[in-house]
């Protein structure tokens, strides 16, 4: 989505400077990989529509109109199943997509094909075989959905579980925060809730690589951000309405509050995290010397 350009110098701004300690910086997230060739297929589905007003007859006409429809539904359905296919890597922990969207998008955009080949809504065997190679070519371009779990070695089933859905819920809840902020129509307000979110998913990575952390983290993960969703919502209504610099005011404290109480719950999920560490090797230590072992103490 297009974000307002904005600086020192543009009006409203305000002179660059050191922001609060230990922020990080803001990022653009990665493009979406394949995305080029989701919009050129979506592009094609226009040709079958302007076609079909030169078809003769109703059915011919319906025909082409179905294939444009077809093969743009494909195309949206590859460029959501490209989503969670980035989502999926990106994380240690996921549970694959519940929904195959780009095998799904394959089959519709195979159709589509197999469809604006027809004539009308005869089926020959040169559309079918149209409609096969595009299906097929869909995949080799687009690649399948995951079809597996990502998981932890050394973790439960249960606990990679509770992980995965508790995280898929925060997920949420920050893409539902960054909906509503930019209803605000303000790009400080839009970079202080992508901050935010950059913390958050810090802590998501901890608790992925110690899924113990969970019940340390989780009015984090759940209460909390829910709470800042909500208030987020509320905020951008009012503020695209009145424009109240207080309340802008006082949302701000509320995610700075947050994000400083997060850092300092990270900050004891890593100290936790040493602690077992330093508890493990000092436990084998005490195997290696009473085995006789030196141990370089």
């Amino acid at each position: 989505m297009a974000r307002r350009f904005g600086g020192q110098f543009s009006p409203g701004g305000k002179p660059d400077g050191p922001g609060p300690v230990g922020a990080p910086a803001t990022t653009l997230p990665p493009p979406l990989r394949g995305r080029a060739r989701t919009t050129i297929l979506m592009a094609l589905s226009a040709l079958p529509v302007v076609t079909a007003f030169a078809q003769d007859g109703a059915l011919s006409l319906a025909g082409s109109l179905l294939a444009g429809a077809l093969l743009f539904g494909g195309a949206a359905l590859t460029r959501e199943g490209l989503k969670a296919e980035a989502a999926w890597q990106a994380r240690r922990i996921a549970r694959r997509p519940a929904l195959p969207r780009k095998v799904f998008g394959a089959v519709v955009t195979g159709c589509g094909v197999a469809l604006a080949a027809a004539s009308g809504f005869e089926p020959s065997l040169a559309a079918i075989v149209y409609g096969i190679v595009a299906s097929a070519l869909h995949v080799v371009s687009f690649g399948l959905d995951p079809m597996s779990d990502k998981g932890m070695e050394g973790v439960d089933a249960f606990q990679t579980e509770r992980v995965a859905r508790t995280i898929e819920e925060a997920e949420r809840h920050l893409a539902a925060m960054q909906d509503a902020v930019r209803r605000a129509r303000d790009r400080e307000a839009e970079t202080r809730v992508a901050r935010l979110s950059a913390r958050a998913r810090e802590m998501f990575r901890a608790v992925e690589d110690d899924p113990r952390d969970l019940t340390a983290a989780r009015r984090y993960l759940g209460v909390y951000l829910m709470g800042a969703r909500d208030a987020t919502v509320k905020f951008a209504d009012l503020y695209v309405a009145t424009r109240d610099a207080e309340a802008k005011a006082a949302y701000f404290n509320l995610l700075d509050e947050l994000e400083r109480g997060m850092n300092a719950k990270r900050e004891t999920l890593l100290v936790s995290d040493r602690t077992d560490l330093d508890v493990e090797i000092e436990v084998l230590r005490d195997r290696l010397k009473a085995d006789g072992l030196p141990t370089g103490d």
